[in-house]
Protein backbone atom coordinates (compact mmCIF):
# COMPACT_ATOMS: atom_id res chain seq x y z
CA UNK A 1 0.00 0.00 0.00
CA UNK A 2 1.13 3.59 -0.44
CA UNK A 3 1.63 5.78 2.64
CA UNK A 4 -1.58 8.00 2.10
CA UNK A 5 -3.60 4.59 1.83
CA UNK A 6 -1.69 3.29 5.26
CA UNK A 7 -2.00 6.59 6.90
CA UNK A 8 -5.60 6.79 6.37
CA UNK A 9 -6.24 3.10 7.20
CA UNK A 10 -4.39 3.98 10.87
CA UNK A 11 -6.18 7.48 11.35
CA UNK A 12 -10.13 5.79 11.24
CA UNK A 13 -8.75 2.88 13.23
CA UNK A 14 -7.27 5.56 15.98
CA UNK A 15 -10.85 7.48 16.03
CA UNK A 16 -12.67 4.27 16.11
CA UNK A 17 -10.53 3.49 19.11
CA UNK A 18 -10.68 7.08 20.64
CA UNK A 19 -14.76 7.29 19.86
CA UNK A 20 -16.26 3.93 19.09
CA UNK A 21 -17.21 2.39 15.81
CA UNK A 22 -21.02 4.01 15.02
CA UNK A 23 -19.67 7.41 16.18
CA UNK A 24 -16.57 7.38 13.96
CA UNK A 25 -18.99 5.63 10.82
CA UNK A 26 -21.16 9.25 11.43
CA UNK A 27 -18.39 11.23 11.40
CA UNK A 28 -16.84 10.20 8.30
CA UNK A 29 -20.40 9.36 6.23
CA UNK A 30 -19.13 12.26 3.74
CA UNK A 31 -15.91 11.10 3.05
CA UNK A 32 -17.42 7.89 2.72
CA UNK A 33 -19.55 8.84 -0.55
CA UNK A 34 -16.74 10.74 -2.09
CA UNK A 35 -15.08 7.41 -1.83
CA UNK A 36 -17.58 6.12 -3.87
CA UNK A 37 -17.48 8.44 -6.19
CA UNK A 38 -13.60 8.39 -6.71
CA UNK A 39 -13.57 4.54 -6.87
CA UNK A 40 -16.54 4.99 -9.71
CA UNK A 41 -14.33 7.16 -11.45
CA UNK A 42 -12.29 4.32 -11.65
CA UNK A 43 -14.28 2.24 -13.79
CA UNK A 44 -16.43 5.59 -15.25
CA UNK A 45 -19.16 4.87 -13.58
CA UNK A 46 -21.68 7.06 -11.24
CA UNK A 47 -21.68 7.00 -7.32
CA UNK A 48 -25.41 5.95 -7.55
CA UNK A 49 -24.05 2.93 -9.18
CA UNK A 50 -21.30 1.70 -7.02
CA UNK A 51 -21.83 -0.93 -4.23
CA UNK A 52 -19.01 -1.64 -1.10
CA UNK A 53 -17.92 -5.54 -0.21
CA UNK A 54 -15.96 -7.12 1.66
CA UNK A 55 -13.78 -8.14 -1.73
CA UNK A 56 -14.02 -8.84 -5.44
CA UNK A 57 -15.35 -12.85 -4.64
CA UNK A 58 -18.05 -11.15 -2.53
CA UNK A 59 -18.85 -8.37 -5.29
CA UNK A 60 -19.49 -11.72 -7.54
CA UNK A 61 -21.18 -13.39 -5.41
CA UNK A 62 -23.67 -10.81 -4.44
CA UNK A 63 -24.17 -10.12 -8.45
CA UNK A 64 -24.23 -13.98 -9.39
CA UNK A 65 -26.82 -14.11 -6.85
CA UNK A 66 -28.92 -11.23 -7.80
CA UNK A 67 -29.87 -13.50 -11.06
CA UNK A 68 -33.08 -15.18 -11.11
CA UNK A 69 -31.52 -19.11 -12.69
CA UNK A 70 -33.99 -21.69 -13.18
CA UNK A 71 -33.34 -25.29 -13.91
CA UNK A 72 -32.32 -25.48 -17.26
CA UNK A 73 -30.89 -21.96 -17.94
CA UNK A 74 -27.47 -21.61 -19.19
CA UNK A 75 -24.45 -19.55 -17.68
CA UNK A 76 -21.54 -19.45 -20.27
CA UNK A 77 -17.87 -18.37 -19.31
CA UNK A 78 -14.92 -19.41 -20.27
CA UNK A 79 -11.95 -21.80 -19.40
CA UNK A 80 -9.42 -19.24 -18.01
CA UNK A 81 -12.62 -17.72 -15.23
CA UNK A 82 -11.33 -17.38 -12.03
CA UNK A 83 -11.15 -20.87 -9.71
CA UNK A 84 -13.72 -19.37 -7.15
CA UNK A 85 -16.04 -18.13 -9.75
CA UNK A 86 -15.50 -21.48 -11.59
CA UNK A 87 -16.69 -23.48 -8.32
CA UNK A 88 -19.76 -21.18 -7.65
CA UNK A 89 -21.05 -22.05 -11.36
CA UNK A 90 -20.86 -25.81 -10.87
CA UNK A 91 -22.36 -25.25 -6.96
CA UNK A 92 -25.08 -23.48 -9.16
CA UNK A 93 -25.93 -26.23 -11.30
CA UNK A 94 -25.84 -29.14 -8.60
CA UNK A 95 -28.16 -26.65 -6.56
CA UNK A 96 -30.52 -24.94 -8.93
CA UNK A 97 -29.87 -27.18 -12.41
CA UNK A 98 -28.58 -24.95 -14.98
CA UNK A 99 -26.07 -25.71 -17.18
CA UNK A 100 -22.64 -24.25 -17.27
CA UNK A 101 -21.54 -23.94 -20.82
CA UNK A 102 -17.66 -23.25 -20.65
CA UNK A 103 -17.21 -21.75 -24.38
CA UNK A 104 -13.59 -22.67 -26.15
CA UNK A 105 -10.49 -20.52 -25.98
CA UNK A 106 -9.65 -19.25 -29.93
CA UNK A 107 -6.41 -19.11 -31.68
CA UNK A 108 -4.55 -16.53 -29.13
CA UNK A 109 -5.88 -18.45 -25.92
CA UNK A 110 -8.69 -15.90 -25.74
CA UNK A 111 -12.01 -16.57 -25.79
CA UNK A 112 -14.06 -17.65 -28.95
CA UNK A 113 -15.90 -14.62 -29.89
CA UNK A 114 -17.58 -16.73 -32.78
CA UNK A 115 -18.24 -19.50 -30.11
CA UNK A 116 -20.29 -16.90 -28.06
CA UNK A 117 -22.11 -15.79 -30.51
CA UNK A 118 -23.22 -18.60 -31.80
CA UNK A 119 -24.04 -19.58 -28.41
CA UNK A 120 -25.94 -16.45 -27.55
CA UNK A 121 -28.26 -17.63 -30.90
CA UNK A 122 -28.63 -21.20 -30.79
CA UNK A 123 -28.75 -21.19 -26.51
CA UNK A 124 -30.24 -18.28 -25.23
CA UNK A 125 -28.08 -18.09 -22.08
CA UNK A 126 -29.80 -16.45 -18.90
CA UNK A 127 -26.35 -14.81 -18.42
CA UNK A 128 -22.54 -14.65 -19.49
CA UNK A 129 -19.84 -14.14 -16.69
CA UNK A 130 -16.03 -13.60 -17.81
CA UNK A 131 -12.93 -12.49 -15.66
CA UNK A 132 -11.02 -9.95 -17.54
CA UNK A 133 -7.72 -11.23 -16.47
CA UNK A 134 -6.94 -14.74 -15.18
CA UNK A 135 -5.03 -15.24 -12.02
CA UNK A 136 -2.52 -17.64 -13.96
CA UNK A 137 -1.82 -15.53 -16.85
CA UNK A 138 -1.35 -12.27 -18.62
CA UNK A 139 -4.15 -12.74 -21.65
CA UNK A 140 -6.57 -9.83 -21.28
CA UNK A 141 -9.56 -11.15 -22.47
CA UNK A 142 -11.75 -9.11 -24.97
CA UNK A 143 -14.09 -7.97 -22.47
CA UNK A 144 -15.63 -5.19 -24.65
CA UNK A 145 -16.14 -7.15 -27.75
CA UNK A 146 -17.70 -9.79 -25.31
CA UNK A 147 -19.94 -6.62 -24.13
CA UNK A 148 -21.12 -5.69 -27.53
CA UNK A 149 -22.18 -9.63 -28.09
CA UNK A 150 -24.32 -9.32 -25.27
CA UNK A 151 -25.72 -6.00 -25.24
CA UNK A 152 -27.13 -7.40 -28.74
CA UNK A 153 -28.46 -10.39 -27.63
CA UNK A 154 -30.03 -8.92 -24.28
CA UNK A 155 -28.40 -10.64 -21.78
CA UNK A 156 -26.84 -9.63 -18.64
CA UNK A 157 -22.86 -9.88 -18.02
CA UNK A 158 -20.69 -10.24 -15.12
CA UNK A 159 -17.50 -9.14 -15.79
CA UNK A 160 -14.60 -10.00 -12.90
CA UNK A 161 -12.03 -7.53 -13.25
CA UNK A 162 -9.78 -8.10 -9.85
CA UNK A 163 -7.12 -8.12 -11.57
CA UNK A 164 -7.70 -5.17 -14.41
CA UNK A 165 -8.52 -2.39 -12.13
CA UNK A 166 -6.11 -0.10 -10.92
CA UNK A 167 -3.51 -1.86 -13.49
CA UNK A 168 -5.03 -0.13 -16.89
CA UNK A 169 -8.13 1.92 -17.73
CA UNK A 170 -11.35 0.81 -17.46
CA UNK A 171 -14.91 2.52 -18.52
CA UNK A 172 -18.20 -0.16 -18.33
CA UNK A 173 -19.40 2.12 -20.74
CA UNK A 174 -17.12 0.46 -23.04
CA UNK A 175 -17.25 -2.61 -21.42
CA UNK A 176 -20.63 -3.29 -21.88
CA UNK A 177 -21.35 -5.43 -18.63
CA UNK A 178 -24.00 -5.08 -15.83
CA UNK A 179 -22.07 -5.79 -13.28
CA UNK A 180 -18.16 -5.40 -12.44
CA UNK A 181 -16.73 -7.13 -9.28
CA UNK A 182 -13.23 -5.37 -8.21
CA UNK A 183 -11.06 -5.59 -4.97
CA UNK A 184 -8.94 -2.49 -3.45
CA UNK A 185 -5.89 -4.58 -3.33
CA UNK A 186 -3.97 -6.11 -5.95
CA UNK A 187 -3.18 -3.60 -9.20
CA UNK A 188 -5.13 -1.07 -7.06
CA UNK A 189 -2.75 -1.03 -4.08
CA UNK A 190 -5.51 -0.15 -1.05
CA UNK A 191 -6.29 -2.39 2.06
CA UNK A 192 -6.89 -6.27 1.83
CA UNK A 193 -10.56 -7.14 3.04
CA UNK A 194 -12.44 -4.39 0.78
CA UNK A 195 -13.97 -4.65 -2.72
CA UNK A 196 -16.80 -3.15 -4.73
CA UNK A 197 -19.54 -3.91 -7.20
CA UNK A 198 -20.35 -1.83 -10.54
CA UNK A 199 -23.87 -2.02 -10.96
CA UNK A 200 -25.45 -0.98 -14.52
CA UNK A 201 -28.67 1.26 -14.52
CA UNK A 202 -30.56 -1.91 -16.59
CA UNK A 203 -29.87 -4.12 -13.31
CA UNK A 204 -31.47 -1.51 -10.99
CA UNK A 205 -34.49 -0.77 -13.37
CA UNK A 206 -35.09 -4.50 -13.54
CA UNK A 207 -35.52 -4.45 -10.01
CA UNK A 208 -32.69 -7.38 -9.12
CA UNK A 209 -31.61 -7.67 -6.28
CA UNK A 210 -28.85 -10.18 -4.04
CA UNK A 211 -30.21 -13.15 -2.32
CA UNK A 212 -29.88 -12.43 0.64
CA UNK A 213 -30.06 -8.86 1.02
CA UNK A 214 -29.76 -7.15 4.09
CA UNK A 215 -31.15 -3.77 6.02
CA UNK A 216 -28.63 -1.89 4.12
CA UNK A 217 -29.91 -2.77 0.89
CA UNK A 218 -33.52 -2.57 1.86
CA UNK A 219 -36.27 -1.39 3.84
CA UNK A 220 -38.93 -3.64 5.38
CA UNK A 221 -41.78 -1.96 5.08
CA UNK A 222 -44.69 -4.56 5.90
CA UNK A 223 -44.73 -7.47 7.74
CA UNK A 224 -44.21 -9.71 4.52
CA UNK A 225 -42.41 -7.23 2.65
CA UNK A 226 -39.18 -5.19 1.90
CA UNK A 227 -38.03 -2.58 -0.81
CA UNK A 228 -34.83 -2.27 -2.26
CA UNK A 229 -32.89 0.77 -2.06
CA UNK A 230 -33.23 2.37 -5.86
CA UNK A 231 -29.36 2.68 -6.63
CA UNK A 232 -26.36 0.01 -5.86
CA UNK A 233 -26.41 0.17 -2.56
CA UNK A 234 -28.81 -2.85 -2.35
CA UNK A 235 -26.04 -4.66 -3.02
CA UNK A 236 -24.30 -3.85 -0.23
CA UNK A 237 -24.36 -5.08 3.66
CA UNK A 238 -25.08 -2.94 6.82
CA UNK A 239 -21.49 -4.06 8.23
CA UNK A 240 -18.44 -2.35 7.10
CA UNK A 241 -14.76 -2.35 7.34
CA UNK A 242 -14.60 1.58 7.56
CA UNK A 243 -10.85 2.08 7.77
CA UNK A 244 -11.02 -0.55 4.91
CA UNK A 245 -13.14 1.78 2.57
CA UNK A 246 -11.72 4.81 3.14
CA UNK A 247 -8.29 2.88 2.60
CA UNK A 248 -9.75 1.90 -1.00
CA UNK A 249 -10.93 5.68 -1.52
CA UNK A 250 -7.22 6.85 -0.77
CA UNK A 251 -6.18 4.26 -3.29
CA UNK A 252 -8.51 5.21 -6.04
CA UNK A 253 -7.59 9.05 -5.57
CA UNK A 254 -4.25 7.64 -6.13
CA UNK A 255 -4.10 6.08 -8.92
CA UNK A 256 -6.40 8.43 -10.70
CA UNK A 257 -3.82 11.27 -9.79
CA UNK A 258 -0.78 9.06 -11.58
CA UNK A 259 -2.88 8.34 -14.33
CA UNK A 260 -4.45 4.68 -15.48
CA UNK A 261 -2.58 5.59 -19.24
CA UNK A 262 0.65 5.79 -17.83
CA UNK A 263 0.12 3.31 -14.90
CA UNK A 264 -0.89 0.82 -17.53
CA UNK A 265 2.38 2.05 -20.20
CA UNK A 266 4.83 1.47 -17.40
CA UNK A 267 3.55 -2.30 -16.35
CA UNK A 268 3.28 -3.28 -19.53
CA UNK A 269 6.91 -1.64 -20.33
CA UNK A 270 8.25 -4.16 -17.52
CA UNK A 271 6.03 -6.97 -17.82
CA UNK A 272 7.45 -6.85 -21.79
CA UNK A 273 11.19 -6.51 -20.28
CA UNK A 274 10.53 -9.32 -17.92
CA UNK A 275 8.96 -11.25 -20.59
CA UNK A 276 11.90 -11.41 -23.25
CA UNK A 277 14.31 -12.20 -20.32
CA UNK A 278 12.38 -14.96 -19.38
CA UNK A 279 12.10 -16.49 -22.46
CA UNK A 280 15.71 -16.27 -23.13
CA UNK A 281 16.40 -18.64 -20.62
CA UNK A 282 16.14 -22.27 -21.71
CA UNK A 283 14.73 -24.15 -18.48
CA UNK A 284 11.83 -21.47 -18.16
CA UNK A 285 8.51 -21.73 -19.66
CA UNK A 286 6.46 -18.93 -19.95
CA UNK A 287 2.91 -19.67 -19.59
CA UNK A 288 1.25 -17.00 -21.34
CA UNK A 289 -1.53 -17.08 -24.31
CA UNK A 290 -2.93 -13.76 -25.38
CA UNK A 291 -1.52 -10.68 -28.15
CA UNK A 292 -2.59 -8.19 -25.35
CA UNK A 293 -0.99 -9.21 -22.02
CA UNK A 294 -1.30 -7.76 -18.63
CA UNK A 295 1.33 -7.75 -16.34
CA UNK A 296 0.86 -11.21 -14.44
CA UNK A 297 3.60 -13.85 -15.94
CA UNK A 298 3.11 -17.60 -14.73
CA UNK A 299 6.62 -19.43 -15.46
CA UNK A 300 7.67 -22.76 -14.52
CA UNK A 301 11.47 -23.68 -14.26
CA UNK A 302 12.75 -27.17 -15.11
CA UNK A 303 13.79 -28.91 -11.92
CA UNK A 304 12.74 -26.39 -9.19
CA UNK A 305 8.91 -26.52 -7.65
CA UNK A 306 6.94 -23.50 -7.70
CA UNK A 307 7.10 -23.13 -3.72
CA UNK A 308 11.11 -24.08 -3.52
CA UNK A 309 11.37 -21.28 -6.73
CA UNK A 310 8.99 -18.89 -4.48
CA UNK A 311 10.95 -19.46 -1.24
CA UNK A 312 14.24 -19.11 -2.69
CA UNK A 313 13.23 -15.69 -4.39
CA UNK A 314 12.05 -14.47 -0.94
CA UNK A 315 14.76 -15.46 0.79
CA UNK A 316 16.65 -12.40 -1.82
CA UNK A 317 14.56 -9.94 -1.48
CA UNK A 318 11.92 -10.79 -4.31
CA UNK A 319 8.13 -11.42 -3.43
CA UNK A 320 6.31 -13.79 -5.83
CA UNK A 321 3.26 -16.23 -5.65
CA UNK A 322 2.56 -19.49 -6.49
CA UNK A 323 -0.51 -21.11 -8.57
CA UNK A 324 -1.20 -24.83 -7.62
CA UNK A 325 -3.22 -26.91 -10.59
CA UNK A 326 -6.06 -26.38 -8.18
CA UNK A 327 -5.72 -22.31 -9.90
CA UNK A 328 -6.39 -23.76 -12.66
CA UNK A 329 -6.86 -27.12 -13.61
CA UNK A 330 -8.40 -27.12 -16.82
CA UNK A 331 -5.68 -24.78 -18.62
CA UNK A 332 -3.14 -26.66 -16.21
CA UNK A 333 -4.04 -30.49 -17.00
CA UNK A 334 -4.14 -29.11 -20.86
CA UNK A 335 -0.30 -27.86 -20.35
CA UNK A 336 0.93 -30.73 -18.32
CA UNK A 337 2.10 -28.76 -15.87
CA UNK A 338 1.28 -28.69 -12.03
CA UNK A 339 1.49 -25.57 -10.98
CA UNK A 340 3.45 -22.09 -11.85
CA UNK A 341 5.27 -19.54 -10.17
CA UNK A 342 3.61 -15.60 -11.02
CA UNK A 343 5.52 -12.63 -11.43
CA UNK A 344 3.92 -9.36 -11.14
CA UNK A 345 5.29 -6.17 -11.63
CA UNK A 346 3.74 -3.23 -11.09
CA UNK A 347 4.53 0.45 -12.41
CA UNK A 348 6.81 1.26 -8.48
CA UNK A 349 9.49 -1.57 -9.79
CA UNK A 350 12.33 -0.37 -11.27
CA UNK A 351 14.28 -1.89 -14.73
CA UNK A 352 17.12 -2.95 -12.02
CA UNK A 353 14.88 -4.87 -10.10
CA UNK A 354 13.55 -6.79 -13.24
CA UNK A 355 17.24 -7.35 -14.12
CA UNK A 356 18.03 -8.92 -10.96
CA UNK A 357 15.17 -11.46 -11.46
CA UNK A 358 16.08 -12.36 -14.17
CA UNK A 359 19.85 -12.58 -12.69
CA UNK A 360 18.53 -14.97 -9.97
CA UNK A 361 16.62 -16.94 -11.83
CA UNK A 362 19.52 -17.78 -14.33
CA UNK A 363 21.66 -18.42 -11.60
CA UNK A 364 19.07 -20.54 -9.92
CA UNK A 365 19.35 -23.04 -12.97
CA UNK A 366 22.61 -24.19 -11.96
CA UNK A 367 21.26 -26.63 -9.59
CA UNK A 368 17.67 -27.66 -8.69
CA UNK A 369 16.19 -28.16 -5.92
CA UNK A 370 14.02 -31.48 -6.76
CA UNK A 371 16.93 -33.26 -7.13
Amino acid sequence: MPAPVLRRVREHLELEAHIGGYEAAEEVSDEVESARADVGRLVGAEPRNIAFTEHATASFVQALSSIPFRAGDVLVTSRADYVSNQIQYLSLAERLGIEVLRLPDGPDGTLDLHALEAALQRRRPRAVALSHVPTYAGLVQPAAAVGALCRRHGVLYLLDACQSVGQMPLEVADLGCDFLAATARKFLRGPRGAGFLYVSDRVLDEGLTPLFVDLQGADWVADDVFQPLPDARRFETWEFAYALLLGMGEAARYALDLGLDAIARRTRALSDRLRAGLNGLDAVTVLDEGEDRAAIVPITVRGWRPDALMLALRARGVNTSTLTRASAVLEFDARGVEGALRLSPHYYNTEAEIDEVLRLLDAFLAFASDV
